[in-house]
């Protein structure tokens, strides 16, 4: 069941790995991917996050601003994404405001974690309104890209 597609997505202020804040509503006139993974390092979250780095061309073309949140410090962050050439914004919800916000985190993760974000997407239209939602409960999946590229494609 969808929880936000329809809606105004919820505004929030993060920072990213270059310790600059970046604030969801200033993004107005451009789509936006958010992707929320459980933790770097991960190898199911490298695959996902890398898939979107091979691809971000596409992402560019069709006007979207691509972001991965997770909880993890902004520290452990720039170490991950460093790492893997990721080549769009890594934001960190360390207080878990957002992924809460999102309906998009783990009461209890692996190795009794609490307070972890679910591998989730969401595509944001020009004007704030959330028009493409998938939450998986499983860490182990990735969302289905085709469906986000042509919830991008439909809004251009």
């Amino acid at each position: 069941m969808s929880i936000l597609i329809g809606k105004a997505a919820p505004d929030f202020k993060l920072f990213n790995t270059e310790k600059k804040e970046i604030e969801l509503n200033s993004l107005k006139g451009k789509n936006v991917v958010l992707l929320f993974f459980p933790l770097a390092f991960t190898s199911t979250c490298t695959k996902e996050l890398c898939e979107v780095r091979d691809n971000i061309a596409v992402y560019n073309d069709l006007n979207a601003e691509v972001f991965g949140i997770s909880v993890d410090s902004l520290f452990a962050l720039a170490k991950f994404k460093a790492e893997q050439n990721l080549n769009f914004d890594l934001l960190s919800d360390f207080n878990k405001t957002v992924s809460t916000a999102y309906h998009t985190i783990y009461p209890e993760f692996v190795f009794s974690m609490h307070g972890v974000s679910k591998r989730s997407a969401f595509v944001i239209d020009k004007n704030g309104i959330v028009r493409h939602e998938e939450i998986l409960e499983s860490a182990g999946d990735i969302p289905s890209f085709e469906k986000i590229v042509n919830t991008l494609k439909e809004l251009n």
